[in-house]
C-alpha cells in the first residue's frame, strides 16, 4: 500500500483526534492572533460610544445554548461597554432557552463593571450595578412577532413585571420609559428568524435604530439590509464578536475563541487537502 491509498484508508477517528489535540494545545498556550475590524462592527461600536450617559438601549437576547459560543460574548463585549459608559440597558429575550443565559451574563457583567479598568486608555471606576436603576430584565415571553409589537405600544402590554416579579411601574429606570421611542437603538442578538422579525415588525414598523448581531452562517442573508439601511451595523460570529471586543479593548471568550478557531480550521484544510491529492492520484493510478 503506498502513501496515496494510505491518505484515502485513513480513519475519520484520527483526524478527529488530530483536531482535538491542536484545539487543546492552542487553547492553553497564551498567545493572540491579529483582529482586522470591519466597517460594519465599527459602527455599531461607534454609535454606542457616542451616546450620552443615562442613554438607553435594547439589547435582545434571542438565541438558544447552542449558539452560545457565538452570540454570548456578543452579550457580555457589548453590556459591559455600554456599563462603563454608564448607559442603561432593557434586556428581553424572545427565547424559551434565554432566560437563564441572560441571567448569567448579566451575574457576570455585573461583576465586571465593579473592577476599576482601563480600555483605550480611558480610565473606568468600578461601580456597582443596580437592577432597576442602571438595567432592567423583563424576561420572556412567547411569540416574538407580537411581542415586538407590543412593545412597539407599551413595553408594559407583554410584560407587566420584569423577570423578577417587580411590576414595571414600580422600577425606577421605566418611569417615562413606554415604548421603543425612549430608546436610543436596539441590538439584537439572535440565531434564528427572530432576527427577521426585529426587522419587519419592529424597525420596518417603528423605524428605530437597529442592529444585529447574529451567527456566521447568517451572515450573508442580512449584509442587504445595512445596504437598505434597515440596520446600521451586523456581527457575524465568533468574528464579529472578537472585533468588537478589539474595539472596546476589552479581549474576552470570542479573541480566545479565535486563535482556536484558526489552527482548526488549518487542520481541516490540511485534511482536505490531503484527501483530494490521495482521491486524484489513485484514480490516476487505476486509470494507467
Amino acid at each position: 500500500m503506498n502513501i496515496f491509498d494510505r491518505m484515502m484508508s485513513l480513519d475519520r477517528r484520527w483526524v478527529f483526534l488530530f483536531l482535538a489535540v491542536v484545539c487543546v494545545i492552542t487553547y492553553v498556550w497564551p498567545f493572540h492572533i491579529p483582529i482586522s475590524t470591519t466597517k460594519e462592527v465599527e459602527s455599531i461600536y461607534s454609535f454606542m460610544d457616542n451616546l450620552q450617559e443615562g442613554d438607553i438601549i435594547f439589547l435582545g437576547i434571542d438565541y438558544d445554548p447552542n449558539a452560545l459560543a457565538e452570540l454570548h460574548p456578543m452579550a457580555y463585549a457589548v453590556a459591559e461597554h455600554a456599563f462603563r459608559k454608564k448607559l442603561r440597558i432593557i434586556f428581553v429575550t424572545l427565547s424559551q432557552n434565554g432566560p437563564g443565559m441572560a441571567d448569567q451574563a448579566i451575574r457576570d457583567i455585573t461583576d465586571s463593571v465593579s473592577v476599576d479598568r482601563t480600555y483605550n486608555g480611558v480610565f473606568y471606576e468600578g461601580r456597582k450595578l443596580v437592577n432597576g436603576i442602571d438595567y432592567v430584565f423583563l424576561g420572556y415571553k412567547p411569540y416574538p412577532a407580537l411581542v415586538i409589537l407590543g412593545m412597539g405600544q407599551n413595553f408594559r402590554i407583554p410584560f407587566p413585571s420584569d423577570y423578577y416579579g417587580t411590576p414595571l411601574d414600580s422600577i425606577p429606570m421605566m418611569n417615562g420609559v413606554l415604548n421603543y421611542d425612549q430608546i436610543k437603538c436596539v441590538i439584537d442578538l439572535a440565531a434564528g428568524n427572530v432576527a427577521d422579525m426585529w426587522i419587519i415588525y419592529g424597525q420596518g414598523r417603528y423605524n428605530f435604530p437597529l442592529a444585529l448581531g447574529i451567527t456566521g452562517v447568517m451572515g450573508a442573508d442580512y449584509y442587504p439590509y445595512l445596504g437598505s439601511r434597515q440596520i446600521f451595523g451586523v456581527m457575524a460570529g465568533l468574528l464579529g464578536a472578537a472585533q468588537y471586543e478589539k474595539l472596546a479593548d476589552n479581549p474576552g471568550p470570542a479573541w480566545d475563541g479565535m486563535r482556536i478557531q484558526l489552527y482548526a480550521h488549518i487542520v481541516i484544510i490540511l485534511f482536505i487537502i490531503m484527501g483530494n491529492v490521495g482521491f486524484l492520484m489513485t484514480r490516476r493510478k487505476k486509470k494507467g
